[in-house]
Parts: structure tokens; C-alpha cells; sequence
């Protein structure tokens, strides 16, 4: 078992004992290593002042990048990985880097707070080949905020810097086998294991393990511990609440909650798996779905964040457990060595509460594609278009029979204490023809499904209107052949 975080900060190898591992990179960076470069700015992965970089070897031998929000992203994340800040730009012979030029050229900083993370940003987009249109690079950049320059010239200066795909695929730097090779060479495979104990004689322990074995003996022993993914929720209780978490569990290294199965019936992915990976396949499976991932939090979000997490956090606003409910997808648990599967619904109980069992994990969750006879759509209210949480979350399918609906899951976030299908107006449908006069029956059911709370994202009259607009809105979305009509710009 590893009991050191063991990475390279740039090209320089780190081995790292004496930290609690709660401590966030950011923190990391700026106390331990005096690199100042990279910014905190909400704390909460919001603002992308704290972008960096982290590499790690792919399955051709040489590296893959991908950009994370270091202000919630714990220490230890980084073993047998590469940091790489905006210090790591630097040239020896003092010239810029490609996207830092195309930021001076395109007047893109005024005070800088934020220009060192939409650097970092855009210089993955660089490594990564991404991001080459100029609505690509706005999409890109959604989760970097800036308050002064005005974001036209720095969009600017992420095209002319990411023309042509930038580089692509981390070959700027010729040393990614080096590289890769450095990192086999500090992460043997091993759980990883971390004993801390700070000045008050507190203990804190973390553990990642490599296999769902693994996972499943250590969760047994520690049924009391935090699992954590991504940390886009658990690194908040840190960073805002302030809470001392004594167990962490780690499951991003969990091989077997990274897999991804694509059949002719069903798509399946792994708890651990990212919403940046999960999003391709999801938009292959309906339109709709590749629409609510481009707008799910930021590029760092989806890249940390996994649907595991979204799922067992059991969030009332969560993106993707209402659209996940309307396909029918199903839950799978382990405990040791027992399994067992539920439908997605049945899991949330309560508000907080699951329908989860002390020392059980979320394993993989399987969704079945849409027969021809279906009709799927799905549509999120914020107040922002781009990075926001749902204020309203509406995903709908009904099964036709010659146009008579013949089944129906009408799915929202946002209207109750969990995820919830609406039974009411589910009910009103069956044996309708699909038209506008089945869903107005539909939308006066909604009252009788829910009774919305008051709060600061919408008032409960608002959010009640908003559901039964959204199914009058599916309704006419679709032509014969189910495709949607208007606009999802519509949206904003």
C-alpha cells in the first residue's frame, strides 16, 4: 500500500507525507510551494480563477490533459498524476506561450485575477486539440468568470489560439512517454493509504482503492466514511462548512467504476464515471441528452464530476437523474459481496435520504435505448444559460401505439425534496393521442404531483407554471417522427 501522494508539479517529482489530505491543490500550490499564479476566487468551482491542468498517461503511452477546478479538488487526487500551473508556461528563451500572446494581442486582461485560469483553460483546450470554433471556445470557457475585460476579446484570443484544433493531443510537450513513464514509475498500482494526524491529535484517513473488491472490503470496514468522486459536492463541505471529514474513500481509481458498455439494447456506465466521458454516448442516445450535458456546471465540472456522484448525493436539483428516471434507467448497489438493482425513482426517499445501506455504494447505473415507438425530450430552466443549477428540470417520454400513448414516465427536478416522476399526470396520458389536449390534461394533474417550495432560485408558483408549460412544450416540440422544432437556444 502507498502512504505517499507521489506526482510531478511540472516535470519536478513530488512526495508528499505531511499534509492533511482534505487540503485542497489550491491551498497546496499557494502555501507549500509558493506558486501564487493560480487564484482562489469562490472556493466552490464556480469561477475558474483556480484552473490547472493535470495529465496522466493514456492508453497509447503517451498523455492525456484535462483541465479541474484545484479550489475542491483534494491532494491526493494528484498521485501518479502531473500538475501543471500557469508558472509551467514559462520559456526558457522568455517568449509567451501561444494562448498567453493571443491574450495580449486581443487585449484580453485588465486586472489578470482571472486571466491565469482562462490561460490554463484555454492551454487545455491547446494540449487537447478541443475547442477550435469560435461557439466551441465559448462553450469551452463557460466556467471561467471575469468581471472586467468583458469576455469578446478573450474569446477572441481563444480562437486565434485554438485555430486548427491548437496542437492537440498533449504533443507541445515532446516528453509526454518520458512523462507517462515518470508517473508508472511513482504510482505501482497499489491502494493508496493515508494516515494524518494534525495538531489537536485529530486523525484523518484516506483511501483509494484500485478495484471494486477493493472498494467493497474497505467501505465494509469504514461504513462511516465519506465517498468521494469528483468532490464538486464533498470538496464545498470543506471549503464553505468547514467540516472535518476523519474518512475519506476515493472510488475515481476504481477500474471497474470506470467502465463504459455501449450494446444494441442498453448503455451502461460505471458510478466513476465522468460527465465529460459520459457525454458523447448520452448525446449518441438522444439529442436532447448532448444538449443538457453542454450545459451541465463547466468543462472542469464535467471532468471531475462523475454520474455516480450526481446520482448519490440525492440532490432535488441534480441535472441528470430526472432525464435519467424518464428512460427508465436502473440503480445497481453493492455491500461486500451482495448486489442488488432498483429503478432510479425508488432510490431517493426523502430529502437527503436514499434508499442506501451502511458500508453500500453505487456501482453502475444501465439505461435502456428508446424503441422507435418512443418519444424522449428533456429541458432545463436556470436563470443562466451556461453553468447554473436548475431552477426547474423537465425530461419526458411517452411510448405511442399508432399515436395513442400507450405509456408514459414524466420525470422533474426542482418541484419536490428528491428527483420525482409526477404519477397524476403520468396517469392523465395513458390512452390519449399524443396532442396538445392529452397535455393540458397532464399539466392541470401537476398540482395534484406537486406542491413546489419557495426559495431564492424560484417561487413555487413559478416552478408549478414552468412544469406544465414544459409538457405543453414537448408536445408541440415534436413532429410525426418525434423530432424537436424549435430552437434549444430557446432555452436561455
Amino acid at each position: 500500500m502507498g502512504k505517499a501522494i507521489c506526482f510531478l508539479l511540472g516535470d519536478e517529482p513530488r512526495r508528499v507525507t505531511d499534509r492533511p489530505p482534505t487540503e485542497t491543490i489550491l491551498e497546496y500550490l499557494r502555501r507549500e510551494e509558493r506558486l501564487p499564479g493560480t487564484k482562489e476566487g469562490c472556493a466552490e468551482g464556480d469561477c475558474g480563477a483556480c484552473t490547472v491542468v493535470l495529465g496522466e498517461p493514456d492508453e497509447t503511452g503517451g498523455m492525456a490533459y484535462r483541465s479541474v477546478n484545484s479550489c475542491i479538488q483534494f491532494l491526493p487526487s494528484l498521485h501518479g498524476r502531473q500538475l501543471l500551473t500557469v508558472e509551467h508556461l514559462k520559456r526558457d528563451d522568455g517568449s509567451l506561450h501561444p494562448v498567453q500572446q493571443a491574450m495580449v494581442e486581443h487585449h484580453g486582461s485588465q486586472c489578470g485575477f482571472c486571466t491565469p485560469g482562462f490561460v490554463m483553460q484555454l492551454y487545455a483546450g491547446f494540449l487537447t486539440g478541443e475547442a477550435a470554433s469560435r461557439q466551441e471556445v465559448k462553450d469551452w470557457i463557460a466556467g471561467n468568470l471575469c468581471r472586467c475585460t468583458g469576455y469578446g476579446p478573450i474569446i477572441d484570443a481563444g480562437v486565434t489560439a485554438l485555430k486548427d484544433g491548437g496542437h492537440g493531443r498533449g504533443t507541445e510537450r515532446p516528453e509526454a512517454a518520458e512523462t507517462a513513464a515518470k508517473l508508472r514509475a511513482l504510482d505501482n498500482g497499489a491502494m493508496l493509504r493515508i494516515s494524518y494526524r494534525d495538531e489537536t491529535g485529530r486523525e484523518q484517513r484516506w483511501f483509494t482503492p484500485r478495484s471494486i473488491d477493493e472498494l467493497a472490503v474497505t467501505y465494509s470496514g469504514y461504513p462511516e466514511a465519506v465517498l468521494v468522486a469528483g468532490a464538486t459536492d464533498v470538496g464545498l463541505w470543506v471549503t464553505k462548512k468547514r467540516r472535518f471529514l476523519q474518512t475519506v474513500i476515493d472510488v475515481t481509481r476504481v477500474e471497474e467504476l470506470q467502465e463504459i458498455s455501449d450494446t444494441a439494447d442498453a448503455l451502461s456506465f460505471g458510478a466513476a464515471v465522468s460527465h465529460r466521458r459520459a457525454a458523447e454516448r448520452l448525446g449518441v442516445l438522444h439529442a436532447d441528452l448532448g444538449e443538457l450535458m453542454r450545459r451541465f456546471a463547466s468543462v472542469q465540472i464535467r471532468n471531475t464530476g462523475t454520474v455516480g456522484g450526481n446520482i448519490a448525493n440525492g440532490s432535488p436539483i441534480g441535472d441528470l437523474p430526472p432525464a435519467l428516471m424518464a428512460l427508465g434507467c436502473r440503480l445497481y448497489l453493492r455491500r461486500r459481496d451482495e448486489s442488488r438493482n432498483l429503478p432510479l425513482e425508488d432510490f431517493f426517499l426523502a430529502y437527503g435520504r436514499q434508499d442506501r445501506r451502511r458500508g453500500e455504494f453505487v456501482e453502475k447505473l444501465v439505461i435502456d435505448k428508446l424503441p422507435e415507438n418512443a418519444r424522449f425530450g428533456c429541458y432545463k430552466i436556470s436563470k443562466r444559460f451556461d453553468q447554473d443549477i436548475s431552477a426547474v428540470m423537465g425530461a419526458f417520454r411517452v411510448d405511442l401505439d399508432d399515436e395513442k400513448i400507450v405509456a408514459a414516465r414524466l420525470a422533474f427536478g426542482g418541484m419536490a425534496a428528491t428527483p420525482k416522476r409526477a404519477a397524476k399526470a403520468e396517469a392523465a396520458l395513458i390512452g390519449e393521442r399524443f396532442g396538445d389536449t392529452a397535455f393540458q390534461k397532464a399539466a392541470a394533474a401537476l398540482a395534484e404531483d406537486f406542491t413546489p417550495l419557495d426559495d431564492m432560485r424560484a417561487s413555487a408558483a413559478y416552478r408549478l407554471k414552468v412544469a406544465q408549460n414544459l409538457l405543453l412544450r414537448f408536445s408541440m416540440d415534436r413532429t410525426g417522427d418525434g423530432e424537436r422544432v424549435h430552437s434549444v437556444l430557446e432555452l436561455a
